[in-house]
C-alpha cells in the first residue's frame, strides 16, 4: 500500500497540474512552519527514476526540518502523474512544477531545485530553461551514456544512447549555487561522477560527502545530511537577501 502526504501529520495540498503539452501531473506541496524565517524558500524535490513521491516522506520531512516548504511532484508516468515517461517530457514536467510555484507565490530565488539521481539531470535542465536560486545534485550522475558505458563496458552505449541526460554537459552554463552531495558507499552511483560535476560547476558552490548507499541518505545520518543543506541554504541567503 502506497503512503500518503497526511502521513507527515502536517498541512500539505494534494496538486494537479499540467506540463505544456497537456498531460496532467500530481505533487504534493507542504508549507513551512507559521512564522518560519525561511518561509520565502521551497525545495523542489525532483526523485529519481525509482519509485515515486509516495517514497519520498522521509526526504520531505526531514527537508521541512530546515524551516523551508517543501514541493514534490511526479514525473509523467510515474505515481498518479498521467502519459509516458521520456527524457524532454521530464523536462516540461519540472518546468510545470517551477511555474506552480510561480503561481503560488515563491520568486524564482527562492525556489531550490533538488534532484535525487536522475532527478539531478532534470533539475540541472530547469536551471538552464528556467531561473532558480540554487541547484542540489544528490546521488547524481554525470549523464545516462557515461553511467551506461559503466555498466555495459562491451557495448558502444555512448554512440547509440538516445537518452543523454548530460548534467555535466550543462553545469558550466549555470551561474547560481550548486550543491553536490554523494556518498562513496552509493552502490549505484559511482562517487566520481560526484566529483567531476563538482569540477566543472561554477561558483558558489559547496561538496557534501554524507555516508550510506544510494537511497539512504536520510538514514544514514540525518544530522550530517540537514548540515550540509543548511549551509547550502546560508549560502543561497547570502547571494540572493531578501527584499523588504
Amino acid at each position: 500500500m502506497e503512503r500518503n502526504g497526511r502521513e507527515l501529520k502536517r498541512p500539505f495540498e494534494d496538486v494537479c497540474f499540467h506540463a505544456t503539452d497537456g498531460t496532467e501531473l500530481n505533487g504534493w506541496f507542504f508549507p513551512a512552519e507559521r512564522n518560519s524565517g525561511r518561509a520565502d524558500l521551497v525545495f523542489l524535490i525532483c526523485h529519481g527514476n525509482a519509485g515515486n513521491i509516495s517514497n519520498r516522506l522521509d526526504h520531505c520531512a526531514a527537508l521541512l526540518e530546515t524551516g523551508a516548504n517543501v514541493f514534490v511532484f511526479d514525473y509523467r508516468g510515474y505515481g498518479l502523474s498521467m502519459g509516458r515517461p521520456d527524457e524532454e517530457g521530464t523536462y516540461q514536467d519540472v518546468q510545470a512544477a517551477w511555474r506552480w510555484l510561480r503561481q503560488k507565490g515563491f520568486a524564482p530565488s527562492g525556489i531550490i531545485a533538488l534532484g535525487e539521481s536522475l532527478g539531478g539531470a532534470v533539475a540541472t535542465e530547469l536551471a538552464v530553461r528556467e531561473v532558480v536560486g540554487g541547484l542540489i545534485l544528490q546521488g547524481t550522475f554525470t549523464s545516462a551514456p557515461d553511467l551506461g558505458a559503466e555498466f555495459f563496458p562491451w557495448l558502444p552505449v555512448r554512440r547509440l544512447a538516445r537518452i543523454k541526460y548530460d548534467t555535466l554537459g550543462k553545469l558550466p552554463r549555470i551561474h547560481i549555487p550548486v550543491m553536490v552531495i554523494h556518498s562513496r558507499e552509493d552502490g549505484l552511483i559511482p562517487f566520481h561522477h560526484a566529483e567531476q560535476n563538482y569540477a566543472v560547476a561554477n561558483e558558489p558552490r559547496i561538496f557534501w560527502e554524507i555516508p550510506g548507499d544510494h537511497n539512504e541518505f536520510v538514514f544514514a545520518d540525518r544530522k550530517r545530511y540537514l548540515e550540509g543543506i543548511i549551509r547550502f541554504m546560508n549560502r543561497i541567503e547570502t547571494a540572493n537577501p531578501p527584499r523588504h
